[in-house]
């Protein structure tokens, strides 16, 4: 019986929602576990006879297992996605999760970077060798362009648009967006290109594909860690920074430099601006000074 709703709600993810094969697995784990515990309670109700409480007694079931706040405010996600997809298929005709709280959670913020120490970090690497020229334009279009780790590892030749200033990226869910790019990420790209990647024999695949290792494929996600990790600690930079920190260090800037945070919202490529808000980690100073500058209480 279940069956058929899983499969109905995974066509619907992949097809209507549009999402990555990652998010799709995460999401029919999380349905599973409530399938799971309703088959476990000897009540494995249809969707259509689930109540609030049926799913409240589930989050307090998790709980118990010591799944944490932010595990269980995704679980919660996860169901609320379900219902929503049950009473657009007409499965259900009152959605059960609508009044299902969710978890306080606290906005942990990362360490950002100051502007002098983003250029401390990418001015420890060491230009006399491939991986140097490599990880120089690396973290240049990281910062410039505020990508995840995954859109670096990811990122084509193709989708590279430096004549007019752009690069294209394949985001979360697949959704693409247009990122301008600065001139000294287009400099040293070009300078990889051109005397760093032509000597690497390509592995067959990954012809189009633009930072690669020392055997021609794509670089690792941990390997990124690595080296930001290794180029911060020769910079004599304490704070606990990760490829994150970039993307992360790009919005504060953007923003304590008067960007509008839509246009941040675009360029990070959030589906909401409650996401893109957690990433303005603005100071206080800044915030006097919007005060001082806007409101007519500080004229």
């Amino acid at each position: 019986m279940w069956e058929s709703y899983k499969k109905g709600y995974k066509a619907y993810l992949q097809l209507e929602k549009s999402l990555s094969d990652n998010s799709v697995e995460a999401y029919l784990r999380d349905l599973e576990k409530l399938t799971q515990y309703l088959q476990a309670a000897g009540n494995l109700k249809t969707p259509s006879e689930i109540n609030l409480k049926d799913l409240e007694q589930f989050i307090q079931s998790i709980a118990k297992f010591g799944i944490n706040a932010s595990s269980q405010a995704r679980i919660i996600s996860g169901a609320k996605s379900f219902f929503k997809y049950c009473l657009t298929e007409n499965i259900i005709t009152k959605d059960p999760s609508v009044l299902l709280e969710s978890p306080r959670l606290k906005r942990a913020l990362p360490d950002v970077l100051s502007f002098e120490e983003i250029e401390r970090v990418i001015s420890a690497i060491d230009l006399s060798t491939a991986d140097g020229m490599r990880n120089k334009a690396m973290l240049e279009t990281m910062y410039s362009c505020g990508l995840r780790v995954s859109e670096t590892v990811n990122l084509k030749i193709s989708c590279l648009y430096l004549d007019i200033g752009f690069i294209r990226v394949i985001g979360k869910g697949d959704k693409e967006r247009l990122i301008p790019i600065g001139t000294d990420a287009i400099k040293h790209i070009k300078l990889y290109k051109d005397h760093v990647r032509v000597h690497v024999r390509i592995k067959k695949n990954f012809e189009d594909i633009l930072f690669l290792n020392k055997f021609g494929a794509c670089l690792s996600r941990v390997m990124i860690f690595y080296i930001i990790k290794d180029l911060a600690k020769k910079a004599g930079i304490t704070k606990n920074i990760s490829p994150h920190t970039f993307r992360h260090s790009f919005a504060t800037h953007l923003v304590e430099g008067g960007a509008d945070l839509r246009a941040v919202q675009e360029m990070l490529g959030h589906e909401s601006i409650t996401t893109t808000e957690i990433y303005t980690h603005l100071d206080r100073d800044y915030l006097r000074e919007t005060l001082n500058s806007f409101h007519p209480a500080f004229k």
